[in-house]
């Protein structure tokens, strides 16, 4: 019989809450900024990235800040190496058309970003984009991908290197080496045990569980700094509504496609053709989605406004007016 003593019931979820880590897109936006907490963030690298990373700062630029449409379907960070290179963590929670276009006009940003009018083409900075997928992108069987530019002759199968001149020397240099270098998480596609570093980074990234024993780079720090109960009890009620938001904007937007999906099928067959169907669905599911994606939005400006948060800090995390806030 379960015990009904507040002070038990007290113990007991205190108990539950010790092992429960807080979600990484959480940790990148509320504590992996701070140099304090870089050794998680340097593990994390380090194990996606297969080298020894280390984090000197944060760098903060129009590319990464966020948008009102991606309070909290993107989260993402910009880090610069102790070899000079740029490092882009996304989170993406949420099912985006463009996504790789939008990636590389992010990377693409990174590089001119850091630049300056009149500085030579060597001063081109090496970028990493990291991508943590909560979304089915694409057709595949794994669950990480990484995309590199290579330049592999037709007829010889070479790969070409570049020589460059570095004062009096000639340096030899792989295209690798240069241009950006890709990472694509499918983070629901992981579903086997976690046997290895990259594993252990997986499952925590899917269902936020680490193992006690464990001597993965980053999941070590991240026992002791990303507990849940670890958090004030403000800072536990934003997260959990922060996790509630997420909820619910996947809730509706799942709805909204499986709608669009009948309507859009109604749609093509009312019009008798194969090509009406085809159509049908397509603008069903567009329609759809945009329909979910203002739901979503306005669902969770309810629930804030029913928790008494200000209008104005509603507005900043939904993108609506105070005039729509005030009108729900």
């Amino acid at each position: 019989m379960k015990n009904s003593d507040p002070k038990v019931m007290a113990e007991n979820e205190r108990k539950e809450l010790q092992d429960r880590y807080i979600r990484f897109d959480w940790a990148i936006k509320r504590l992996l900024r701070q140099k304090a907490n870089f050794d998680v963030l340097n593990g994390f690298l380090t194990v996606m990235l297969r080298e020894e990373v280390s984090i000197l700062e944060i760098l903060e630029s129009e590319s990464n800040q966020e948008s009102a449409d991606d309070k909290f379907n993107r989260v993402d960070i910009k880090a610069l190496n102790s070899k000079g290179e740029i490092i882009i963590v996304e989170i993406q929670n949420t099912r985006e058309v463009h996504y790789l276009e939008r990636i590389l006009y992010g990377v693409a940003k990174a590089i001119t970003e850091h630049i300056s009018l009149g500085e030579g083409y060597q001063k081109v900075k090496k970028v990493y984009s990291i991508s943590i997928l909560y979304f089915d992108l694409g057709v595949g069987t794994d669950y990480f991908y990484h995309g590199q530019n290579h330049f592999t002759g037709v007829h010889t199968g070479d790969s070409l290197r570049i020589n460059m001149r570095d004062r009096d020397a000639v340096i030899t240099r792989l295209p690798a080496e240069i241009f950006p270098e890709y990472i694509l998480i499918r983070v629901n596609e992981f579903d086997k045990v976690a046997s290895t570093p990259l594993d252990e980074w997986i499952k925590y990234l899917k269902d936020g569980t680490i193992r006690p024993d464990t001597t993965t780079p980053g999941l070590r720090e991240a026992r002791e700094k990303l507990k849940y109960y670890s958090m004030s009890s403000q800072e536990r009620h934003a997260y959990d509504e922060h996790l509630n938001v997420i909820m619910i904007q996947n809730d509706v937007l799942n709805t909204a496609k499986w709608e669009g999906r009948i309507e859009g099928l109604a749609e093509g067959k009312a019009e008798g053709l194969a090509e009406g169907e085809v159509r049908g669905k397509a603008k069903g599911l567009a329609e759809g989605e945009a329909k979910g994606k203002a739901e979503a939005l306005r669902r969770t400006a309810i629930n804030m406004k029913s928790m008494g948060i200000e209008t104005a800090d509603i507005a900043k995390c939904t993108g609506l007016s105070a005039g729509e806030i005030e009108s729900l």
